[in-house]
């Protein structure tokens, strides 16, 4: 019971969002490296808060964190993530020409595989858990 009990754990919603969290972030330490900009901490949220906070709506919407699953995870992503890219743009003034639809599909790549990376390892982890029965 208390292995079950584990596997469980690696599924609660705090748990998914943090690593959903994390995954975005991550793309903007990626991207700050990449563009030798420094990773700071205005860096971050400037690149990494709008399109969090895009996602983490879409997925409250969507209940991806009420019934985890990639259907509910593939939708807050391709809500989120664009809403997001499009917030940025809007609070940093860059307007909606082609560099912000570059960034958009770029993001929306990458912030893909880091958030199908960091659920497959979970998925993964929770798998190697020993079942109790």
């Amino acid at each position: 019971m208390r292995t079950a009990r584990r596997a469980d754990t690696l599924r609660r919603p705090w748990i998914l969002a943090l690593g959903d969290a994390v995954a975005i972030v991550l793309f903007a330490v990626i991207g700050l490296a990449s563009h030798r900009e420094g990773e700071t901490a205005a860096g971050l949220v400037r690149n990494a808060g709008p399109v969090l906070a895009g996602f983490l709506a879409a997925a409250l919407a969507v209940g991806t964190y009420r019934r985890p699953g990639v259907r509910t995870l593939a939708a807050a992503w391709i809500l989120g993530v664009p809403a997001g890219v499009l917030l940025r743009a809007a609070i940093l003034g860059h307007g909606y020409g082609t560099k912000t639809f570059t960034f958009m599909a770029v993001t929306v790549i990458v912030t893909g595989l880091l958030l199908a990376a960091w659920r497959g390892l979970l998925e993964l982890a929770r798998r190697a858990v020993p079942s109790s029965d």
